[in-house]
């Protein structure tokens, strides 16, 4: 038993998914007196990364320093790599300035770092990584043109994800289905579904994952019967749809309102392409029914295909129950999440959302108790729009953005002048058991229209507005912004948690069907 042959086992073992056998094998060979080489450190980093364990990551990175093999490329990749994976980016930026200079593949170690970036949710670093990159001459491969074109779709920066395009075109790299996919998704992301389009015909090789993603764009812009042509010509092409496939194509259904068409291709997926149904397709059928407000169906969906366990079913469930407004099902619902996923905050502020506008004010109290009891905390609601390459957070009642008083001053008249036209605020959606007036104020400044009246007074006339939001956009919000484009006789494109909405003369595209 050399080192070679516990690196073959321990690799082999990461290859096949036992990555837990691996750290044992690992720990073995350390009790065995083993030491080891650099593919061994290369590989216990990796292990490190994958199974997030930073501070065992710390104890081999002292072990390597001692051993003299940090400079060693293949060990300082893995290093920067584990880092990264453990959200440990500062360290992994100190190893690339210290690494990268001995490295013979530089694009690799660059990809690493603007790759780890995305993977923490740092997109806006990612990019001026990747602008320090070409100013300081290296050059821009695939791999690393689509990493940075999945930045700019996460945070949903088009000009920039143009660039990104641009720099494709111009040094002629070949838009295989990887690159094409990138693509495609930034600018779905970015709400330019128009442009997506046109790149996925351009492209030359097909694959399923690129068909996927033309079919999922259409799906998160509302254009359901769209998405399902895709899928027809998709198998006109003898393309065979995989499993991820079918889930967007329920989804779309689902968000399209077409029942029977999703149970259509439900039962085509299993009967056709043999594809056993798994948690996400049978979630997408009880947001089907749900949405439609079969909620008897989608109750029975549950206990007939036995995925009562699951938890994300009857969150969906409690989901179309608020939309229904069916207070029997949504107390069902969130029992169980109870049971199952007691410290999950959207369930409980799903159902407290629901007593509030039932004004059922003791409930929501008594729920709102047990989530501090339980230190349950509700992620804040968060908008924000790019203009001129800079982006503009904004959250409920903020008053940090520097033009707080104009954004204010502007709000104010406008929500009047939506008043004039026939907008009535949905009160009822406010949690708390204030005033009427208060409950007002406190809808009349969510951070979707704090985003939006600053884009209007920052923008000339008439220019279209894209506004992002991290959680699902509000009713009284998603009404009052098709007011807002007939009052400003603009198009704003809002993209939530879940999908995109379309403004424009008073209509959203997903018909509030949402």
């Amino acid at each position: 038993r050399d080192v070679s042959s516990w690196n073959t086992i321990i690799s082999g073992l990461m290859r096949h998914g036992r990555a837990t056998e691996a750290l044992d094998r690992l720990q073995q060979m350390v009790r065995a007196g083993v030491a080891f080489s650099n593919y061994t450190y290369s590989m216990a980093f990796s292990l490190a990364g994958l199974l997030l364990l930073r501070d065992l990551g710390r104890q081999l990175h002292g072990r390597v320093v001692v051993a003299v093999l940090e400079e060693d490329a293949f060990v300082g990749c893995s290093l920067m790599d584990m880092y990264c994976k453990c959200g440990e980016m500062e360290a992994a930026l100190s190893i690339f300035d210290r690494w990268s200079e001995f490295t013979e593949d530089i694009q690799f170690a660059w990809s690493t770092m603007v790759a780890g970036y995305i993977q923490n949710g740092r997109e806006e670093e990612a990019l001026e990584f990747f602008l320090r990159m070409l100013r300081e001459g290296v050059p821009a491969g695939q791999f690393i043109l689509t990493s940075v074109a999945a930045a700019c779709a996460n945070a949903g920066m088009v000009e920039q994800g143009r660039q990104v395009h641009g720099f494709v075109e111009k040094l002629g790299h070949r838009f295989d289905a990887p690159l094409a996919s990138a693509i495609v998704d930034m600018y779905s992301k970015c709400g330019s579904l128009e442009d997506a389009c046109r790149v996925f015909e351009s492209a030359q090789d097909k694959n399923v994952a690129l068909w996927t993603t033309m079919l999922c764009s259409y799906a998160t812009h509302g254009q359901g019967r769209m998405a399902l042509e895709i899928f027809s010509r998709m198998k006109a092409e003898k393309i065979t749809p995989n499993e991820i496939t079918l889930v967007t194509v329920l989804s779309a259904c689902s968000h399209s309102g077409l029942v029977s068409e999703g149970y259509h291709y439900f039962n085509l997926m299993q009967e056709e392409y043999g594809i056993v149904p798994s948690t996400e397709h049978y979630n997408c059928m009880v947001d089907l029914y749900g949405r439609a407000g079969l909620l008897d169906k989608a109750k029975n969906f549950i206990e007939e295909n036995k995925i009562s366990h699951e938890a994300i079913v009857w969150k969906t469930l409690l989901s179309a129950c608020r939309l229904h407004k069916h207070i029997e099902y949504a107390k069902l619902a969130s029992e169980k999440l109870v049971q199952l996923e007691q410290y999950d905050a959207g369930s409980y502020v799903l159902m407290s959302n629901m007593y509030a506008t039932n004004s059922k004010w003791l409930d929501t109290f008594k729920l709102r108790s047990s989530m501090r009891e339980r230190r349950v905390r509700k992620q804040p609601g968060q908008s924000w729009i790019h203009l001129k390459n800079t982006v503009h957070r904004f959250v409920a009642l903020d008053v940090s953005h520097p033009r707080s008083a104009e954004i204010y001053a502007y709000l104010e008249k406008l929500m009047e002048r939506l008043k004039e036209m026939g907008y009535t605020g949905r009160t009822d959606l406010v949690v708390h058991d204030i005033e009427e007036e208060q409950r007002e104020t406190s809808l009349k400044f969510h951070s979707e229209k704090l985003a939006i009246a600053f884009g209007i007074i920052s923008t000339p006339v008439g220019t279209p507005l894209r506004i992002f939001k991290n959680l699902r956009v509000c009713e009284d919000c998603h009404e009052a912004i098709k007011f807002i484009t007939r009052a400003t006789n603009r198009e704003i494109v809002v993209r939530d948690l879940y999908r995109f909405h379309h403004f424009k003369d008073g209509q959203c595209s997903c018909e509030d069907f949402w």
